[in-house]
């Protein structure tokens, strides 16, 4: 009796020991990311120190100081309502803890103003701890709509890809996919997204998109909304979705340099000097005189060349000039009813033939 009595207080002892380290382990695990200040209120050139649990270990984190914003409804106007030059990045520890100095300065919007942290890289985590800038200027925050309201549940993605139009210029377009869910208690029909583009540091331009389709309460859905930039866009781009006032969601985008445009520039700056040059060669050669103090005519056969004079190398001082020779006589003229054959010779008589020898005064007196 006394062993069976052991065996049952052997094991409520073993497992108070055991259920404290147990439930140690999935608690953290699966903590919520909490938030602190050491102070709740500072003004702008002062600093606080921000410290942070259960947040995913060795996580990249932004911190800012953003307005318009509290920690039931979230930065309302996202990173633009945020004093994005002064934030700071922290990574976790091996635990999921930060603790990180923050220095203290006016957000763009007027207060309430919380510090807001969220991951810059990874799975999608944000926790804000409500926080005054003293003598900044403070203003209620809209009105919340009653009904329907949706929230983000998936990362946004950016579908689609360049072709040989955009390669030369042509505007850049994707398609910006996400899910949202309504966690409102009314059902939203036809929603109008607001989609903005933004390069570099300068502010989005907002365009409206209206995605057709229902939501119900508790009920999630897929949707799809185009999204162009202006024509010949490169460089970093932020692509941000809002709707009913509020940032949802934020995208980076990166485009490429449209190449075609520029190999058609460097194209444009070697053939069009070529083509000038050609031309005015041309022109050049057909204005310059030529020897003998006459023009080419432009009547003759194509291919025919102008012989041009050869050249004449000047005799050495000290060499004696050659005497010149005599023009040559030009040949006597040939009528043209005789060939060179029969044409007529040296003037002769023409008479019958006889003898012409001369004949010794003998034979003269005889005669």
């Amino acid at each position: 009796m006394r062993v069976t009595a052991r065996i049952p207080a052997l094991a409520v002892a073993l497992a108070l020991l055991v259920l404290p380290w147990a439930g140690s382990g999935p608690a953290s695990a699966a903590g919520t990311p909490t938030v602190k200040l050491s102070e709740s209120q500072a003004g702008t050139g002062g600093s606080v120190t921000v410290t942070g649990s259960g947040w995913r270990p060795r996580a990249l984190l932004m911190l800012l100081i953003c307005g318009q914003a509290e920690p039931s409804r979230g930065v309302i106007g996202g990173t633009n309502s945020c004093a994005n030059a002064d934030g700071r990045a922290v990574t976790t520890d091996a635990d999921g803890r930060f603790s990180r100095a923050l220095p203290v300065s006016d957000p763009p919007v007027p207060c309430p103003c919380v510090v807001h942290v969220a991951t810059a890289t990874g799975a999608k985590a944000q926790a804000d701890a409500v926080f005054q800038v003293a003598g900044h200027a403070v203003e209620p925050l809209p009105a919340e709509t009653v009904g329907g309201r949706l929230s983000v549940l998936t990362d946004t993605v950016l579908e689609g890809s360049g072709g040989v139009l955009t390669w030369f210029g042509a505007p850049p377009t994707r398609t910006l996919v996400f899910t949202v869910g309504n966690v409102g208690t009314a059902p939203v029909r036809d929603p109008v997204f607001e989609v903005g583009t933004a390069h570099g540091v300068f502010a989005p331009q907002w365009d409206e998109r209206q995605w057709r389709g229902t939501v119900a309460p508790g009920k999630k859905a897929r949707v799809e909304l185009p999204v162009e930039l202006v024509a010949g866009a490169h460089g970093d781009y932020t692509v941000s979705l809002r709707f009913g006032g509020k940032v949802l969601a934020e995208q980076p985008w990166g485009v490429g340099r449209p190449w075609g445009v520029t190999l058609f520039w460097v194209l444009l700056c070697l053939v069009v000097p070529a083509a000038v040059f050609r031309v005015g060669m041309a022109v050049v050669d057909h204005v310059r005189p030529r020897p003998g103090g006459g023009r080419r005519s432009t009547t003759a056969p194509r291919g025919h060349r102008v012989p041009r004079p050869a050249a004449r190398i000047p005799r050495p001082p000290w060499r004696t000039p050659a005497p010149e020779e005599a023009p040559a006589s030009p040949p006597p003229p040939t009528l043209p009813w005789f060939t060179p054959d029969s044409g007529p010779g040296p003037a002769g008589r023409l008479s019958a033939p006889h003898d012409d020898r001369p004949r010794s005064p003998t034979t003269k007196g005889m005669t």
